[in-house]
């Protein structure tokens, strides 16, 4: 038999061969990529597929590396173990003319005993603001593949796009081999992505309970669901998640979080594997993007496993050099928070988390943070511009400094936004409080109480002093961020922000509000 017949065998893919390799639905935006300089040669080769047996390329996704001008993250995962998994990628004119080879982690799932593989290449080296082409693959499976661009370089226009609480568009099999409708999952699920794909953001941030796996009979198929219906979106832009409580698996690592940090390769600085990928920072144009994990610092029980105070003061030591270093850098206008838990709450929901305002809430005031966006409670609901507390307040409520919704002046303080929209069942927009007030969870039971497995919370309702608009009405949406950096130095920034509502039944985009935020550049 002859070299090219076996399933091994590799052929050159030029620029008409990575349109086929996409597709034909993926060809109008491929020949919008613009001209880069990176590296590509005519050797550049793709495996054949072998013909059957191998296990194929599954929930395709992108996630920054540590500098997103120039490194980028793809990831995929396998049923089984595979052989020298891949990626081949360039510009879409030069075609495929580097090669990433990528590392292989793995989880055994604590309640079913399964085995994922998912395997991560970094594309380093890339040009900035430039569009790519690139296709995963290991041997004898047919290539996936996508496009991206890289962040630019300094400060520029861009749009990035958020919301939390998502879950996964699925029907399941039950305890006893029924076909059961996952209890978690709405139409919205894959509307919301669709939504995404419209606005077509650089990257999108997911604040946490990405699909409630935890609560599932069958947690890998869960996972496997959310990455088949977010791939639409996640293969084409980095998709950069912070870890909610529904993320918290019981028997999935010392944490719970084994799982979400296999799926996930993330641009975090620390060293211990228990604590790999679970906070991490990264820097687009001159916006600094600081995710955090809440359930470190927050009092309520809200996973698997009550894990509160886990890093010891670790998170919350890099969370205050990450934000002077960034406050003080003359390259960075804006701080963004992403994480899960929230600060502020009107609704009859899960409320606000007096241990975050404990913790965060000094450092938000005295490093500027402009905004904070969260999830957890499954609503639209921002913030009127905060800084300090009420004066005598037990609940450390945010005192606001500004009636001002439409354009806020963000040097005066911190804007709040719950983005828990994100598609899962159980809305609680219908649930805000009428009469003008909120309620902070204080604390909670040194036990866990034996009917429900969690700790028992404190409630003490205050005055929503701080809220500023509230989504009644539309349970779904997001929102979309973009970024206009000024034309010359010292000159206003603005960030103009429009909130979407994914609208019934047809999942179709409406426009529930704007505003915007505006500061001076810092280097002025």
């Amino acid at each position: 038999m002859s070299e090219t017949s076996e399933h091994s065998r590799e052929h050159t893919v030029n620029r008409r061969g990575a349109l086929g390799l996409l597709g034909a639905g993926a060809a109008a935006p491929l020949l919008g990529i613009g001209t880069g300089t990176a590296a590509a040669s005519p050797g550049a080769v793709i495996a054949a597929p072998a013909g059957g047996g191998v296990t194929p390329v599954q929930g395709l996704h992108l996630t920054f590396g540590r500098d997103p001008a120039r490194q980028m993250v793809v990831s995929w995962i396998t049923d089984g173990s595979v052989r020298r998994p891949r990626v081949l990628y360039g510009t879409l004119e030069g075609g495929f003319g580097a090669v990433a080879p990528a590392d292989t982690r793995t989880y055994v799932d604590g309640t079913s005993g399964r085995t994922v593989w998912v395997h991560h290449a970094e594309l380093d080296r890339l040009c900035p603001g430039t569009g790519y082409v690139y296709a995963a693959q290991h041997d004898g499976a047919t290539p996936d593949a996508g496009t991206f661009r890289t962040a630019p370089s300094g400060r520029s226009a861009f749009t990035f796009t958020s919301f939390g609480d998502q879950s996964a568009p699925q029907v399941t099999w039950d305890a006893k081999g029924h076909v059961g409708l996952d209890a978690n999952s709405t139409p919205a699920t894959k509307d919301i992505v669709t939504g995404i794909e419209t606005v077509a953001p650089l990257f999108h941030l997911l604040n946490g309970d990405l699909c409630y796996a935890n609560l599932d009979l069958d947690r890998v198929r869960t996972w496997n669901n959310f990455f088949t219906n977010n791939t639409r979106s996640a293969r084409f832009r980095p998709w950069m998640p912070a870890a909610g409580n529904h993320e918290i698996e019981k028997r999935n690592g010392v944490l719970g979080l084994g799982a979400y940090q296999t799926y996930f390769r993330l641009p975090g600085t620390e060293t211990d594997a228990e604590l790999s990928g679970l906070w991490y920072g990264f820097t687009v144009g001159a916006v600094r993007v600081i995710v955090l994990q809440n359930d470190d610092n927050c009092l309520q029980d809200g996973g698997d496993v009550y894990i509160h105070g886990y890093s010891g003061g670790r998170q919350l030591a890099w969370l205050r050099q990450e934000l002077a270093a960034a406050r003080a850098s003359r390259d960075i206008d804006w701080i963004v928070v992403a994480m899960h838990q929230v600060m502020v709450s009107s609704s009859d929901a899960n409320g606000a988390d007096l241990g975050l305002r404990e913790k965060y809430g000094p450092l938000f005031d005295a490093y500027g943070v402009d905004l904070v966006l969260c999830g957890h409670e499954h609503d639209y609901e921002r913030s009127l511009a905060v800084h300090g507390v009420v004066s005598g307040s037990e609940t450390l409520t945010p005192n606001p400094v500004s009636s001002a919704t439409d354009h806020i002046d963000a040097t005066h303080g911190t804007v709040h936004m719950i983005l828990g929209g994100g598609g899962v069942s159980g809305t609680t927009n219908g649930s805000f409080f009428k009469d003008g007030t909120g309620k902070v969870l204080t604390a909670v039971s040194a036990k866990a109480d034996p009917g429900t497995g969690k700790r028992v919370p404190t409630y003490v309702r205050e005055q929503a002093v701080w809220s500023g608009v509230r989504d009644l009405e539309n349970p779904y949406g997001f929102a979309s961020f973009t970024v206009d950096p000024g034309r010359h130095r010292g000159d206003t920034t603005t960030m103009h922000v429009t909130y979407y509502n994914v609208t019934k039944p047809r999942g179709e985009l409406s426009v529930f509000e704007r505003f915007s935020l505006h500061r001076r550049r810092a280097d002025g």
